[in-house]
């Protein structure tokens, strides 16, 4: 095992001296292609080029995977004249591989290859070679794919990265591409998606009495309400710990106005914010808190955010 990670480490170490001018040539293609990447392959090296081709298109490049074999029955239809072919293969004698690239270049597409064969018939058919010299496999025989596929891999990521930076691909690029990771989640996900409206709005008028308040706290099982005056203005909150503060006090809670027991200042976020804010805004206090009262930029009160709510959409 420790023979096996010298022999692909030692691989991706001798790609270093091989990127030449050719691998900066092929990011400025990939950049000015005015259509799709088509990434191909066949067996290992098609697994390899299936990557290369999702993490280019989470990333900003489109792109997409055609197996060669797939290619050569009516898939090779997909490619236009604007494309590129990207193609991956070690020894670049693949039978599905030498037979589509004609096609390929008949169509009016560029071709890429990524290999470690620079006189091979993949080469011959391509108009551009990335060479990936390797000396053996870590395969004990020297036949299956491992330090091959190894550099063909670092080789897709080398150029799906340079094209990041060439596009300022930023953090909201990649989080629009990923909108079900948490990365995702937290950058697009305001509070305005997330919070309880409408009827699932804990919310009260001050000048209601402190019973039907509790029966509305109840109800909604947020544990708080907030509350308005007569412009939907927030003047105040009342959560559980706000009334155990009362009965702990042994007052009569019902003797109370709303007034009484409520926390006058409390903290809000507008429907607009990122809801990842907000979440950090109720755990970094010095004294966290479960919810905040949403507001629109009017100042009105139109939904409250449970912290229930965010950890449990993943942020």
């Amino acid at each position: 095992m420790q023979r096996v990670v010298d022999l692909e480490v030692r691989a991706i170490n001798a790609l270093k001296p091989a990127l030449g001018p050719e691998y900066e040539e092929a990011v400025r293609w990939i950049f000015d292609c005015r259509g799709q990447v088509v990434v191909t392959g066949v067996g290992k090296s098609g697994i390899i080029a299936q990557k290369i081709a999702a993490t280019m298109v989470s990333t900003g490049t489109p792109a997409l995977f055609l197996h060669s074999a797939d290619g050569l029955h009516g898939g090779v239809g997909i490619i236009k004249k604007e494309d590129i072919v990207l193609a991956v293969g070690k020894s670049g004698e693949s039978d599905e591989m030498t037979a589509m690239l004609p096609v390929a270049r008949k169509i009016g597409a560029k071709v890429i290859a990524i290999t470690a064969k620079p006189h091979s018939t993949m080469a011959r058919y391509s108009d551009l070679i990335l060479l990936t010299p390797i000396e053996e496999e870590a395969c004990p025989l020297n036949m299956a794919p491992t330090c091959s596929t190894t550099a063909a891999l670092v080789v897709g990521d080398a150029l799906a990265v340079a094209l990041m930076k060439l596009r300022n691909f930023q953090p909201g690029d990649f989080a629009v591409n990923h909108p079900g990771g948490q990365l995702g989640k937290r950058l697009l996900l305001t509070v305005g998606d997330l919070m309880r409206s409408g009827a699932d709005n804990p919310v009260v008028h001050g000048a209601k009495d402190v019973r039907f308040m509790l029966t509305e706290m109840t109800r909604q099982r947020a544990g708080a309400v907030s509350i308005i005056d007569d412009r939907q203005q927030l003047v105040g909150l009342v959560t559980d710990y706000d009334v155990r503060r009362v009965l702990e006090a042994e007052k009569d809670v019902f003797a109370l106005t709303i007034q009484d027991i409520m926390n006058a200042t409390p903290e809000f976020v507008f429907e607009d914010e990122n809801a990842y804010a907000a979440l950090e805004k109720m755990e970094k206090r010095e004294k966290p808190i479960s919810v905040l009262p949403v507001l629109n930029r009017r100042k009105e009160v139109v939904g409250m955010i449970h912290l229930h709510d965010l950890v449990t959409r993943g942020l």
